[in-house]
């Protein structure tokens, strides 16, 4: 595991948080050092390179503003801008954690902590530091590695490249278990924003009546439960990143709401009359075909321009090719260690296995079928038998052609769609590849309404 090499030094001057931490992390980690005085922590760092370094916000119990973990923030990220900072506080303020965020802070915790939220902090921040390297088939990101060579994935890149430095809006589109979320956050950690928040909303599983609050926030007594203000997402991701996940599952009054706020670039809680300005960079993503969203029964073409500036296609696992044995060699190498095994070989039928298999859960199906292997497998050597594919997945998949259509319009119809998606809206390839003209494509185009 990456917490068996991890140094930690943690600072507090409470003496018993310091031996419960030290009890906590000390069969987990290399080495955990425990500090009672933050006048110390410069001569601190200077001895030692600390992996992870966990911070009180609040020092003497006299004055508990959280000014001084912020000083002492801002003072590690000068001497050490490589060391990952946990804050910890006993104060429930989101304006603090957002600042501390901002200020570059990996991460929040709340005293009375839970051991295993802590646990669980570090192995992600640890995991997010070893990836932390940029090569031709990865790009850069503190918290991911996006790994392919393929074609398709090289495009991916390109455009990331291209487009993460500005500010426009972005709509990643594609396939359940693509990696929609990792492209969002690679944006984010190679843009002008990346030291500050990032937010992710799934919108698509917010209520009608949840969806203003969660996202514009809400004054106390605005509504029954609301006991005191509550700062919404827009304004939490204030000077960085709103990643909106599944945007095509929002209904058309919540599209209405939304595209208010993008066009007038402020918010307004709920209770009260009062605007609040908003700088947010915005990223949405979608499973719904391209096609579907531009049916304004179903989502506001104005909201579509709105939110699409630029769009990026995940493409599924199906159309990667040789990016199949790269990610099975990273996630076979990656819970081989998470579960404390030796490494792994793959006999001759394992990989031919797996390339025969579509996954249509992409990615996140691959990661699963792997993970499973690497549990079971009693000796050294994967094998084709290891590898066991789920029947969810498969009931899920595209129906097949018997439960599907066969009015000939509708087959036509769902050809071209298929066509034009795989080619990107390429008319030129599309008419090729179905074997008619581009004029021809255009007619039926005009005829199917497309």
């Amino acid at each position: 595991m990456v917490l068996k090499n991890a140094t930690i030094l943690v600072i507090d001057d409470d003496v018993d948080v310091l031996t419960a931490l030290r009890l906590l992390l000390k069969p987990l980690v290399k080495t955990v050092v425990t500090e009672k005085n933050p006048s110390n922590i410069t001569s601190q760092i200077a001895q030692a390179n600390y992996d992870i370094i966990i911070l009180d916000m609040n020092f003497n119990g006299l004055v508990n503003t959280g000014n001084e973990g912020i000083f002492w923030l801002n003072k590690i990220r000068q001497l050490k801008p490589e060391t990952a900072v946990i804050l910890m506080t006993a104060y429930a303020d989101i304006d603090l954690a957002i600042r501390g965020l901002k200020e570059g802070a990996s991460d929040f915790l709340m005293k009375p902590w839970k051991n295993e939220k802590i646990v669980e902090t570090i192995t992600t921040i640890l995991s997010q530091k070893k990836s932390q390297k940029l090569s031709k088939n990865q790009l850069h990101s503190n918290s991911v590695e996006i790994i392919g060579t393929s074609d398709v994935m090289t495009d991916v890149f390109t455009k990331l490249k291209k487009v993460a430095p500005t500010d426009a809006n972005v709509l990643i589109l594609g396939e359940n278990g693509t990696g929609k979320d990792l492209i969002a956050r690679a944006l984010h950690d190679n843009s002008n924003r990346k030291h500050q928040p990032f937010v992710k909303v799934d919108v698509g599983a917010l209520t009608e009546s949840l969806f203003e609050s969660e996202l514009f926030g809400y004054k106390k007594g605005a509504f029954t439960d609301a006991r005191e203000d509550r700062k919404g997402r827009f304004e939490a991701a204030h000077g960085g990143t709103l990643f909106l996940d599944e945007i095509g599952n929002i209904s058309l009054s919540q599209q209405a709401r939304l595209l208010t706020v993008l066009q007038n670039r402020h918010v307004t809680p709920l209770g009260s009359n009062d605007p609040i300005p908003i700088d947010i960079r915005l990223i949405c993503a979608t499973n719904i075909n391209p096609q579907i969203l531009a049916d304004e029964k179903r989502f506001r073409k104005d909201l579509i321009y709105r939110i699409n500036t630029v769009d990026i296609v995940a493409p599924p696992l199906r159309d990667r090719g040789t990016d199949i044995t790269e990610l099975a060699h990273h996630f076979v190498a990656q819970y081989a260690e998470k579960y404390n095994k030796n490494p792994f070989s793959f006999d001759s039928g394992f990989i031919s296995k797996l390339k025969k298999h579509d996954f249509p859960g992409n990615v996140r199906e691959l990661q699963y079928v792997l993970e499973r292997a690497v549990i079971m497998t009693d000796g050294s050597v994967l094998k084709p038998d290891d590898l066991v594919f789920s029947s969810i997945e498969r009931s899920t998949s595209t129906p097949s052609i018997s439960t599907q259509s066969l009015n000939l319009d509708d087959i036509e119809k769902n050809a071209i769609l298929n066509v034009l998606e795989k080619n990107k809206g390429n008319v030129s390839k599309s008419a090729k590849e179905l074997g008619i003209t581009r004029a021809a494509l255009y007619r039926r185009l005009e005829k199917y309404e497309l």
